[in-house]
């Protein structure tokens, strides 16, 4: 037993690979295209353990083509200029790149001439969000296809498929009594699963195994991450740090943000959350939270880890201690609920644009005060279509900042909206 579980039974055609039939089921794009040995250059595109790595080696030895596999962690442009230059030579060579989201623009850049001209078609894997993490111009080549996490009937599927081919389960006498802990565990992630069930069986000690629940739980204790990053932890744990900023407890959310980097998740991911709540939970009763947290997603998104970890605890603790408030997020969520009920209200004359002489004959923009022309830089009209004026949408918040601009709102409103 030379490699893992998963290594050992990594399907070799496509009536193996199991789940993932929307990309792979008959007359699907994919599946047609292999059968016409016709392969786009693609991004495969979907969580860990879905098959995007046997997929690129179903389809390369599907169409019988060269193929050459570059891992974005270790490889950089050298590496791949010297997969190119040895592609030239070979008809319709395919270049993997697992990660492709790691490499950076010069790296990416790097493939656009090759791609663009046929010399490679590439078919690269990544658990990102490619529209983000794949230049614009390398995207635009490639078709882009999703993965989904395995679901509970595909997992089972992938368990019987262990024990039938790998000689190793069957030599074990491995009788598979529960599976919830497995399913549970393995989050979706077909890697994960066939791990843990390696992992459970060895730990047995015994020649003939029954695996069932407490025994892939007793396995999973020292095995396991306390993180998730693709099961119910990841939210789970990502709820609590945002609910202990939004809970203005500094002291948890620099915990749960210390399980996260333990866990390895992306740096990004817990920046781009904490954008998030500095305009959701704090707003302009502090509006310099959203500026740190974007300076923050920036800081990270350029350093990364190790030193990512300073700026995020920066940002989260700033956040943390900051003064709250819902405010534009709950006017703007009231604004979308009554234009959905009231429809396409006509916009006021006279605060219409008038950009030619016949708007201006109907009537277009007559009447507007423009209001740097009055005291104050104000000038008391309507800017609400008649049937909902003066509906409140913004209710400013119990803190100093948005005490200040209820003040200045009645100021100029008066009565009108109750401020």
């Amino acid at each position: 037993m030379s490699s893992p579980l998963a290594e050992r039974i990594r399907p070799q055609r496509l009536e193996e690979l199991v789940g993932q039939e929307h990309l792979t089921g008959p007359g699907s794009i994919l599946r047609i295209a292999i059968a016409k040995g016709n392969i786009p250059s693609m991004v495969l595109w979907g969580p860990s353990g879905t098959g995007k790595t046997t997929l690129a080696n179903i389809i390369a030895a599907a169409v019988n083509k060269p193929f050459f596999a570059l891992s974005a962690i270790s490889a950089g442009v050298k590496e791949i200029r010297e997969v190119i230059e040895t592609a030239r030579n070979q008809d319709g060579a395919i270049l993997f790149i697992d990660e492709i989201h790691r490499f950076n623009k010069g790296q990416q850049d790097a493939l656009l001439g090759a791609v663009e001209k046929g010399i490679v078609t590439l078919v690269g894997a990544t658990t990102e969000n490619p529209s983000f993490e794949v230049n614009s111009a390398l995207l635009s080549r490639c078709q882009v296809f999703v993965l989904k996490p395995l679901e509970e009937k595909d997992l089972l599927k992938l368990i019987a498929q262990a024990i039938e081919k790998d000689e190793w389960l069957a030599r074990s006498m491995t009788e598979i009594k529960e599976t919830e802990a497995l399913i549970r565990l393995s989050g979706g992630d077909g890697r994960k699963l066939l791990n843990l069930l390696e992992l459970a069986i060895l730990s047995s000690g015994t020649e003939s195994v029954v695996v069932d629940d407490a025994l892939v739980m007793k396995a999973a204790q020292s095995k396991v991450a306390l993180y998730d990053k693709q099961g119910e932890q990841h939210y789970d744990i990502i709820s609590a740090f945002i609910k202990s900023i939004r809970g203005s407890d500094p002291n948890a959310a620099v915990y749960w943000l210390a399980r996260m980097m333990e866990g390895g998740e992306d740096v990004k991911f817990i920046a781009r959350r904490m954008v998030i709540l500095a305009s959701e939970d704090i707003g302009n009763a502090n509006p310099t939270a959203l500026v740190l947290a974007n300076a923050s997603f920036d800081s990270v998104t350029r350093i990364g880890w190790p030193e990512a970890r300073i700026i995020l605890s920066q940002c989260a603790v700033y956040l943390a201690s900051s003064a709250k408030s819902n405010a534009s997020y709950l006017a703007i969520d009231k604004a979308l609920a009554l234009v959905r009920q009231t429809g396409d209200l006509p916009v006021p004359m006279h605060i219409r644009n008038a950009p030619t002489g016949l708007m201006k004959n109907l009537g277009y923009g007559k009447g507007y005060q423009y209001a740097h022309d009055y005291d104050n830089n104000f000038a008391r009209q309507e800017f609400l279509p008649d049937s909902i004026s003066g509906t409140v949408f913004f209710a400013p918040g119990n803190n100093a900042r948005e005490e200040e601009m209820r003040r200045f709102l009645k100021d100029r409103w008066k009565d009108k909206y109750g401020y």
